[in-house]
């Protein structure tokens, strides 16, 4: 089954810009939304898409919120989601399966990237193996998408504000409670930091894409515009010159023309006048032509004829000398056969008469 239309998720129109020109290029209809909420409404009002590419990182509700909001639908849940993140990894694209996500495109994509993921979705489909998404908890799944890598913490773990470490009937700390350590405290800080301005520099880079792309969109479009005034001012004023300077040449023409028509149109109007119909000589005529035709036509008839039976004697010559060749040749062969049976029958009796006088011979001498 071919992938023929898709949805595109991103707040960045450049971003969207690149990928439906990718799309487009393999024969598919696109649609685009900004957001995830849009995406969410066009799902609702729309048929649905054969894929949906979603952004990770938006504003709003997020790439990773979205999904579980699709997937939570029975009627949308079948759509294959593949996630357009700069982040790719095996752990990162291990947790993107299990939430839903059918696969990983790093952005920016590229036509190679591209192409792999949209033929073996295609043959995904085609033979029914698209992968089930497994249910973890959603809290728990979303924080493991936006967990930071070095933040070691158990997943189960829990932190204590009192730096003081409560201790188990055994006299050990209990495994699932962290200490709130400064130096935890400044890894937390490190990760919320860094969050914040990874976020905040996608949100800036996107919005300076958008405006570059906006401005260079406007400024082709003017530039377009012009040319197609100047092309169109260029085209009028030749249009234009062309016209003043062939119109005298026209009427010349014209009136040339409709000179030598007049003047033709009269003579043959004279000469049909004075042959008007068929006259006796011109029957007479016609009557001749015909019998020299049908004269021609019988002697030509009368040649072929001749002609046919020449051919037909010739064959039937060459056919009997080639029966009576054949026939000589075979009574010649049956006779040397059967000159050969008689001298090899003399030949026998010879010998035996030939063996019979031996063995009287050889009785007398006995």
């Amino acid at each position: 089954m071919a992938i023929k239309n898709a949805l595109l998720v991103d707040d960045s129109k450049v971003a969207r810009f690149a990928l439906s020109k990718l799309l487009e290029g393999r024969n598919m209809e696109v649609n685009m939304a900004g957001s995830a909420e849009e995406a969410l409404d066009f799902l609702k009002s729309h048929d649905r898409p054969d894929v949906i590419f979603m952004d990770h990182l938006m504003p709003g509700m997020n790439g990773v919120e979205a999904t579980k909001a699709i997937k939570g639908n029975p009627e949308t849940s079948g759509i294959p989601i593949i996630m357009c993140t700069s982040k790719k990894s095996s752990s990162f694209t291990e947790e993107a399966r299990n939430f839903g996500v059918y696969n990983i495109l790093t952005k920016p994509p590229h036509t190679d990237g591209l192409g792999l993921v949209l033929d073996q979705l295609a043959n995904d489909v085609a033979q029914g193996t698209l992968p089930e998404a497994f249910a973890p908890a959603a809290e728990n799944t979303e924080a493991q998408f936006f967990k930071d890598d070095f933040l070691n913490i158990p997943e189960d773990a829990s932190v204590e504000m009192s730096p003081k470490i409560e201790h188990g009937l055994n006299g050990h700390s209990s495994p699932n409670v962290v200490p709130l350590t400064s130096d935890l405290i400044e890894q937390i800080a490190r990760s919320a930091v860094k969050t914040h301005i990874n976020n905040r520099l996608h949100e800036l880079l996107s919005s300076l894409f958008d405006e570059q792309f906006d401005h260079l969109k406007r400024a082709l479009d003017e530039n377009r515009s012009k040319q197609d005034g100047a092309i169109d001012d260029r085209l009028n004023a030749f249009s234009k010159l062309l016209d003043d300077r062939t119109r005298n040449l026209r009427d010349d023409v014209a009136a040339e023309v409709n000179l030598n028509l007049g003047r033709e149109l009269a003579s043959l109007k004279k000469d049909l006048s004075k042959n008007a119909g068929f006259t006796a000589e011109h029957m007479a005529e016609l009557k001749d032509h015909i019998t020299s035709v049908q004269t021609i036509d019988t002697e030509f008839w009368q040649t072929l004829q001749s002609e046919a039976i020449q051919q037909a004697h010739d064959i039937s010559r060459e056919t009997a000398e080639d029966i009576a060749h054949r026939t000589i040749d075979l009574y010649v062969s049956q006779q040397r056969s059967a000159n050969s049976r008689l001298y090899t029958l003399g030949l026998a009796i010879s010998l035996g008469i030939f063996s019979v006088g031996i063995a009287w011979l050889s009785g007398l001498v006995g």
